[in-house]
């Protein structure tokens, strides 16, 4: 473990929820100054932090515990009969690994996957600038996952490679393809990577019980929760 006693993190006024809209919430970021060691990170990470942009944060809200940290250990994952139709139905699908970078094409696929699946959050509308601040950062252990049809590109996972696992920031779609399920098939493809890279699991960020949006994620099993600063399984 690093020396995380050392480290300063610093916490917001409360806010308006951007989850559960009747809650105040509070986030509490490391000290920005602090560099982005990926080791820190990475033990950051198993304390149920998540990084955006160039910041490493988590929920530090005083009266509600609902954003719960949850990861996949790739290892034990056992895809179910729709997960497996999922991935047979996109094996023509080519993966390519890049350096993050603020390309029309990134973008343009990117404004359109907001403008129709996230109208109604706080990334509307979506623009070049907030594009880059949000993932197009130069850090050693970031990486865009192009996902390729016949070379069109149709999904870009933006993960951070760390030494406990893959941590999935952020993914996009071309929201025109919705028969491939490619959000769901970019975390299977992220479990397999994980296997490859000889890496203990997938990362997903935050699930919250209320919050449909955030419901998908305990589809894949087993799964791990954050709970009162353990890890639990969840078959």
């Amino acid at each position: 473990m690093t020396e995380l006693a050392r480290l300063k993190f610093y916490a917001t006024q409360p806010h308006s929820c951007s989850y559960l809209p009747e809650q105040q919430a509070t986030t509490l970021f490391l000290d920005p100054s602090q560099p982005m060691d990926v080791h820190v990170y990475a033990d950051l990470s198993d304390m149920g932090f998540r990084r955006s942009g160039d910041h490493l944060y988590r929920p530090h809200c005083q009266q509600c515990n609902a954003c719960v940290p949850a990861r996949i250990p790739a290892a034990r994952f056992a895809p179910n009969r729709q997960q497996r139709r999922i991935l047979k139905r996109n094996q023509d699908i080519t993966v390519y690994a890049t350096r993050p970078a603020l390309k029309d094409e990134y973008f343009e696929l990117y404004r359109r996957y907001i403008e129709q699946r996230h109208a109604d959050g706080d990334m509307f509308p979506p623009s070049r600038e907030q594009f880059a601040t949000f993932l197009v950062r130069d850090l050693p252990f970031c990486w865009f996952y192009e996902f390729r049809l016949h070379g069109r590109l149709v999904a870009v996972a933006v993960c951070d490679v760390l030494p406990n696992g893959l941590s999935a920031v952020y993914t996009f779609y071309d929201p025109d393809e919705e028969r491939r399920s490619l959000g769901r098939f970019a975390i299977l493809w992220q479990i397999g990577e994980s296997l490859r890279q000889n890496l203990e699991a997938v990362y997903l960020g935050y699930w919250i019980k209320n919050c449909k949006k955030m419901n998908y994620k305990t589809q894949y099993r087993p799964i791990e929760l954050l709970i009162n600063q353990r890890w639990v399984t969840v078959n």
